[in-house]
């Protein structure tokens, strides 16, 4: 029987302020940035103290693991970053050096993307010379996923609610990309290099579908609304609308008190830690708007079963 084991795929972070320019470059594909960019995203590191986005994507592995472990066979979980170590490629050629011939290969930004989740699957497929992977596009449905979501969003929401003695409503959000990453290429366009076919890019229609579906599942909201988060420095304009707008909007509606639950990332990191927690609560303030938010998934068991039966589902499409 071939040697099988599972590869998650994250983003990755670098571990101290002074690593920021070298991951940058990772981030932009080596291309200059403004001094004043890698100077503002140092600050927001050093106000955080530390992303822990690699060991909770580690913890996240070992839960999945866990789950894996009451098969057949004990099914080994590594663990890859696209923008800083452990780099992808040196992951895959360490499962190939251990052995492994059959690979379920999950990423963790469940919402597919050419211009994200695309890049993570041609940086595995670029090292998986003899290893057969089973690569999962998208899963931004599963419903244990939107169980996990739910399960933060339900008590924090109530606890909320009852605190300031009126229901809550909740903004949804997810990273906003270029609107050049998911424009469709118009008829005679010389197609970049990212794009390899005619269809729309499902990210932001994804995002919002997830947002739907965790919504259902606490009925007791009473309103809610969906944005896109962290819009980055590069050139050229960034889908939207953005959380700033849609504070605006909903403050001047005469809402006090908001939660905001991020169902676009998996774990605490700089986007929530400083983007959440400091930039959109102060901005909030500004507005006499209160601004709260539910604990991220990280170690959620739920999560870590979703991620698990995609892995198991994987593995079995590679033995058909």
């Amino acid at each position: 029987m071939a040697k099988r084991a599972v590869l998650l795929l994250a983003h990755g972070t670098p571990e101290t302020a002074e690593q920021i320019p070298e991951y940058l470059r990772n981030v932009v594909s080596g291309r200059p940035l403004p001094q004043a960019v890698i100077d503002e995203i140092q600050h927001r590191y050093s106000l955080i103290g530390h992303s822990p986005l690699t060991e909770i994507t580690f913890a996240q592995a070992r839960l999945v693991e866990a789950e894996l472990a009451s098969g057949d066979e004990p099914v080994p979980v590594y663990v890859g970053m696209r923008n800083w170590r452990p780099y992808i490629p040196d992951v895959v050629r360490q499962m190939r050096a251990d052995g492994v011939e059959e690979a379920a290969v999950i990423c963790l930004a469940p919402h597919n993307s050419r211009t994200s989740v695309g890049l993570y699957r041609r940086a595995v497929e670029a090292e998986a010379r003899g290893l057969r992977i089973d690569f999962t596009e998208g899963w931004a449905q599963h419903p244990l996923l939107i169980e996990a979501f739910a399960e933060r969003l339900r008590p924090a929401w109530t606890s909320l609610s009852t605190e300031v003695g009126t229901p809550v409503p909740v903004l949804f959000t997810a990273h906003s990309v270029p609107c050049r990453t998911i424009q469709t290429p118009a008829a005679g366009d010389v197609q970049p290099r990212h794009w390899p076919g005619n269809a729309a890019d499902p990210y932001a229609e994804e995002a919002k579908h997830t947002a739907e579906l965790v919504a259902a599942r606490v009925p007791e909201i009473p309103q809610w609304w969906f944005a896109f988060q962290s819009q980055g420095a590069s050139g050229g304009p960034w889908i939207g609308p953005t959380v700033e707008q849609t504070l605006q909007s909903v403050a001047a509606s005469g809402v006090k008190t908001l939660l905001l639950q991020p169902i676009g990332f998996l774990c605490d990191h700089v986007e929530i830690l400083y983007d959440v927690d400091h930039l959109f609560r102060d901005f909030a303030l500004q507005l006499n708007l209160r601004l709260e938010r539910p604990e991220s998934l990280n170690a959620s068991e739920t999560l870590a079963k979703a991620v698990a039966d995609l892995a198991s589902q994987g593995l079995a499409r590679l033995k058909e």
